[in-house]
């Protein structure tokens, strides 16, 4: 017998859910895989503005389409050409609106408690019309559900198969400490809404996993978890797959720097607090050596600002923005480079983490360079794997960058040996630990429900 396309090994259904589009998310793609490699029937549900569906591995991806936005070819509205447009009169109705918003939290609290999200932000029902009825008819197992927009939905599928029956167990993966992340709309209801709506849900989650072992902490004592949370780092696979057994790009082909001159890597979101600036800054003082930026798209407005920087500068033809790669990728295209960069700001969320990019630098053997953030700043001064500089400091950026540049070869060698810890720094180990938990949630819930294959 076969589950949905995966040889049955004891495992049931499971469906994943993600408020994205699946590409660029490296951790629900290794989480889908690796489970569809245990036996797990695995549906991942991601959301875009097109609908798509492929496979990865055994697991079956599909993205459902939100609507919204401009269709493919045609024009935005009115308020969403302003809205992107920006400029000094949004910024000053933006302003303007901001007692409003206060009182609106302030109100919807008072009456509403943690259901004042479904006045304070109703866009979060967007969710729940995409995906509850497509989750319904997939009468998961279990639901692993992503991030904290991802809860609320997985929790009422919960409930309404319970009420038909059907017994279904929650992981909530929580990707990173809501209280502490930057808010991704510029209004003051955001963050008090989503809190709520999470507070509301985390008692229907069976078992919590998350990215590190601090967060974990901040969230068993926050939500009062009986249960620590599983911690699953973000590390790449130790033996990553190539789809169709791609040859991996050569960084510095792209980049149009030879193999002697010195070369920085940055390879991730970019944002303003992603400090990336503050590398282009440090360019002046680190003559002859090139940075590049591995992201998701090089004509970004972001880029194109960044670009700007550079020119201003003098050092434009010393920045190298290229695409991303696939995530099995990734670790042998930046080992091209000389170091990894990690130059983000202080923020709540920034001091708890443990990033992909760190785990992927090191699996490529590079030296961090990392600003002074508290988790991967005692990370690295405790393997000797890089140095640390001042957040937005770009002359100590550029000192620390220097110290690795001197002797590469004696943060490298942290890497290799009997003490090197990248051998627990492997998505492998973390599936291990994702399967035990299904297993474990599963085993007093009844025979999982078998899906024979089409």
């Amino acid at each position: 017998m076969r589950l949905d396309g995966v040889t049955a090994t004891g495992g049931g259904r499971v469906v994943m859910l993600v408020d994205n589009g699946v590409d660029g998310d490296s951790r629900v793609q290794k989480a889908a895989r690796s489970a569809a490699d245990a036996g797990w029937a695995v549906t991942l549900l991601g959301c875009a503005r097109v609908e798509r569906e492929w496979r990865l591995g055994d697991a079956h991806v599909r993205v459902l389409p939100m609507g919204g936005g401009a269709p493919p070819g045609g024009r935005r509205t009115l308020r969403q050409r302003l809205v992107a447009r920006g400029g000094p009169v949004l910024r000053a109705a933006r302003l303007a609106r901001r007692p409003v918003e206060h009182a609106q939290v302030l109100l919807w609290g008072a009456v509403s408690g943690d259901r004042a999200w479904r006045r304070l932000e109703p866009g979060l029902w967007t969710y729940e019309r995409v995906f509850g009825p497509v989750v319904d008819a997939l009468a998961p197992d279990l639901i692993h559900a992503h991030d904290f927009r991802m809860l609320g939905v997985a929790a009422r599928a919960v409930d309404r198969a319970r009420a038909a029956g059907r017994d279904v167990k929650l992981v909530w993966d929580a990707h990173e400490w809501l209280p502490g992340a930057k808010p991704r709309r510029d209004n003051v209801r955001w963050l008090p809404a989503h809190l709520a709506y999470v507070r509301e849900y985390v008692s229907h989650a069976d078992a919590v996993v998350t990215v590190s072992e601090t967060l974990a902490d901040l969230l068993q004592e926050e939500h009062r978890l009986a249960e620590r949370p599983t911690v699953l780092l973000n590390a790449p696979a130790s033996v990553a797959p190539t789809p169709g057994g791609a040859e991996v790009p050569d960084l510095r082909d792209l980049c149009g720097v030879g193999p002697h001159t010195p070369l920085l890597v940055y390879s991730g979101a970019l944002a303003e607090q992603r400090g990336v600036a503050t590398a282009v800054e440090a360019l002046p003082r680190l003559p002859g050596a090139h940075l590049a930026l591995v992201i998701a798209d090089p004509s970004a407005t972001y880029v194109q600002h960044l670009r700007a920087l550079a020119d201003r500068l003098g050092v434009a033809e010393r920045l190298h923005p290229v695409p991303y790669v696939p995530h099995g990728q990734v670790s042998a295209f930046l080992s091209a480079a000389d170091v990894g960069l990690i130059p983000i700001h202080h923020w709540p969320n920034h001091e708890i983490a443990l990033i992909t990019k760190f785990f992927e630098y090191a699996h490529a053997g590079l030296p961090i360079v990392v600003s002074d953030v508290r988790t991967m700043a005692d990370t690295v001064r405790a393997t000797g794997q890089g140095e640390v500089f001042r957040a937005g400091d770009t002359a100590d950026l550029a000192r620390a960058v220097r110290a690795v540049l001197a002797d590469p070869r004696r943060y490298r060698q942290v890497y290799d040996g009997p003490d090197s810890p990248l051998p627990g720094w492997t998505w492998e180990a973390q599936a291990d630990r994702l399967d035990a938990l299904y297993r474990r949630l599963l085993a007093g819930a009844g025979a999982p429900t078998p899906v024979e294959a089409p």
